[in-house]
């Protein structure tokens, strides 16, 4: 990317000096360089070459990448008229971390008369730390034979997940694709997004796409795949909900198996710390945390590893007692939820419990608010991230805009979705998110604990597998601010994972980041160090799938509570067993058939002894029946339709909470 005549214009819209590309802070006023490559989405582009600018703002990388020189201008919004072709991007911005997600539009020439082209930030593309090389991140099908049994596992798993909402959403042929499969490490990274046309994909074309995998997995998972392949083309594994049940229980037995020697196959060393500070600007700190601030657990010879992250709202109100509320009540959950062995740990119903204890700590702290007759600004409140590590997993819980950041070698990822106007907006698909943080207001957080009841709280509960070294940070805004963790992690973070430093000097470093470079606010942070060692294991695995025979009927209809599709926590299929006949008289048909006869016979005797009895009357057709009779439906209702999660929609989500003076 070495172009001497091109240069980086400062986003900071007081100075936007001219800077080289490879520097990474301004020379003039040091703000941090945002390098953005983009991802160009059009039908037959044909791009000129490297190092030619397009609309005076991209430069040409090279085949349908892009180079942004002007980060701090917003880019070309969408109209209306585009929309439909990008809503699926929008939709899916939860599952940012696989898909990218649209940056803006550009036109190629200044009369519009071609089709405007699609730009993706955040694609599957990797730089060297020297800026001059960049490349996509290799093909799924290429590296499949490199990885261990646990990261096929993985890369599968996540797939699995995928597919229902890229089904809802017109456009899960796109994991059927092997050019636009990608993985950067762990993770599985999808390059664009194509629609499902004319047909719709099916289970059984992912089944096939699969079975073409099998010839390069890891002994311990061959039979486990193809078993899984299998039950995807004949129809026995008939849902994703099922798929991931299967998956699950594959990589249970990966997780607890044993390699040569009877050594674990994978040995997992856990360490957290916490760090909180006031901050220059603030009284008071109304952030917690737990574990207690600089204390240092791990895991083991804990049984236990949690960290929680929590952000008060309500200034001198009560802030600081709604944040250590909300901690004092989650530990106490969370250390009952996992008082079990992993091996009997169900994932699905501790996301479901997670969510739970999330919501008991909004009614505890609504409660307080209502009881002390706090309205509007005065109810106090607080945002929540936390971290649960077990074994190879880690579960994120959050709800808020207080976030969590996974860092390995391969990048920093984001991977919660800040609670605020400018995320809903996108998931509605309104407009793309950088548009939405423009207007007034896209900050203002539209749920936190303890302004509202739990009926109407949505807490986002998600699971990874950790299979390599990783760091999780979670943070208050008064870290995460100004874009600060994706400035920093590379140089401040990254070195725990190469060994050159430790998550006590790192807390310290990332503390003292914040107050100096953001500073108008409290910051609390908890680091999460995830260390792996992992072998491969001496089994064969196989896959559990349910039979399902023609006397038996699995039920798709989606659970539904409180208004929440609580598909939103894959429910495993229920399979409905196969009714048993109700219990007859043992008496022989002949002696039933004379005992019918006879009652027959001795009912209509009594009602003609009672005919003769009663007067006779005239009845009005116009006379209401004193009983009327029921309606019977002849028309059969309809079926219900499986569907995945919905996204919120303008009547289920609620209003702005902060940053309004009515708010509740």
């Amino acid at each position: 990317m070495e172009n001497d005549a091109v240069t980086l214009s400062c986003p900071n819209e007081y100075c936007q000096a001219a800077n080289p590309l490879t520097h990474k802070f301004c020379q003039r006023c040091s703000t941090p360089l945002p390098k953005r490559y983009l991802w160009v989405v059009a039908d037959s582009l044909n791009l000129v070459s490297p190092g030619e600018i397009l609309a005076d703002r991209y430069l040409v990388i090279g085949q349908s990448i892009i180079f942004d020189l002007k980060p701090g201008l917003v880019p070309q919004i969408p109209e209306l008229d585009n929309l439909d072709r990008i809503r699926a991007y929008l939709k899916l911005i939860p599952y940012r971390l696989n898909i990218p997600q649209v940056y803006g539009m550009l036109s190629l020439d200044e009369r519009q008369s071609q089709p405007k082209i699609l730009l993706l930030e955040k694609p599957p593309i990797l730089v060297d730390s020297t800026d001059s090389q960049v490349y996509l991140c290799s093909k799924l099908t290429r590296d499949w034979g490199d990885a261990s049994s646990m990261r096929q596992m993985n890369w599968l798993w996540q797939i699995a997940h995928l597919w229902e909402p890229l089904l809802t959403e017109g456009v899960a042929s796109s994991l059927l694709d092997p050019h636009l499969l990608r993985v950067e490490g762990a993770l599985v990274r999808l390059l664009e997004l194509h629609f499902d046309s004319p047909t719709v994909p099916t289970l059984s074309q992912l089944g096939a796409f699969w079975e073409q995998l099998l010839k390069d997995a890891k002994p311990a998972i061959a039979e486990f795949l193809k078993q899984i392949s299998d039950g995807l083309i004949h129809g026995e594994i008939s849902s994703s909900e099922q798929l991931i049940a299967v998956l699950d229980q594959g990589l249970a037995g990966l997780g607890t198996a044993s390699s040569g020697r009877n050594a674990p196959t994978q040995n997992t060393t856990i360490k957290i710390i916490t760090q909180t500070d006031t901050g220059p600007s603030r009284q008071r700190n109304e952030d917690a945390c737990y574990p207690p601030r600089g204390l240092v657990v791990s895991k083991p010879p804990q049984q236990t590893a949690l960290a929680i992250v929590c952000d008060g709202i309500g200034g001198h109100e009560g802030g600081n007692i709604a944040s250590n509320l909300a901690i004092e009540t989650i530990q106490q959950q969370i250390i009952q939820l996992t008082s079990v062995p992993y091996e009997n740990i169900d994932p699905l119903l501790l996301l479901n419990d997670l969510e739970q204890a999330v919501s008991l700590v909004n009614e505890k702290i609504s409660h307080r608010n209502d009881t002390e007759h706090r309205q509007g600004r005065q109810r106090m409140g607080t945002t929540l991230v936390m971290a649960l590590p077990i074994a190879h997993e880690m579960y994120i819980t959050h709800i808020g805009d207080s976030r969590a950041y996974w860092i390995t070698r391969h990048g920093c990822y984001q991977v919660t979705l800040d609670d605020d106007v400018a995320s809903r907006e996108v998931r509605l698909g309104y407009t793309i998110y950088r548009e939405a943080l423009q207007h007034s207001g896209s900050g203002s957080l539209v749920q936190a604990l303890g302004m509202s009841k739990s009926a109407s709280l949505h807490p986002t509960s998600q699971r990874f597998i950790i299979d390599e070294d990783a760091v999780f940070l979670l943070t208050s805004d008064g870290l995460s601010d100004f874009d600060r963790v994706e400035e920093c992690w590379e140089t401040e973070i990254l070195p725990i994972l190469a060994g050159e430093t430790n998550i006590e000097n790192v807390a310290s470093r990332l503390i003292e980041i914040a107050n100096t470079k953001n500073g108008h606010d409290n910051v609390t942070i908890a680091l999460v160090h995830y260390q792996i060692n992992y072998s491969e294991p001496d089994i064969i695995l196989k896959a559990a799938i349910p039979t399902i025979s023609a006397s038996k009927t699995v039920d798709l209809t989606p659970k539904v509570a409180n208004g929440i599709d609580l598909g939103d926590f894959h429910q495993q299929t229920q399979v409905i067993q196969e009714a048993k006949p109700a219990r007859t008289s043992q008496l022989p048909l002949q002696l039933l058939i004379i005992l019918g006869i006879l009652l027959a016979a001795g009912s209509l005797g009594y009602w003609l002894k009672m005919q003769r009895q009663l007067p006779s009357t005239i009845v009005d057709p116009a006379t209401p029946s004193p009983s009327p009779q029921l309606e019977t439906r002849t028309t059969p209702r309809p079926m219900t339709t499986p569907r995945p999660i919905p996204l919120e929609t303008p009547d289920n989500l609620p209003s702005p909470v902060v940053q309004t003076p009515d708010s509740q």
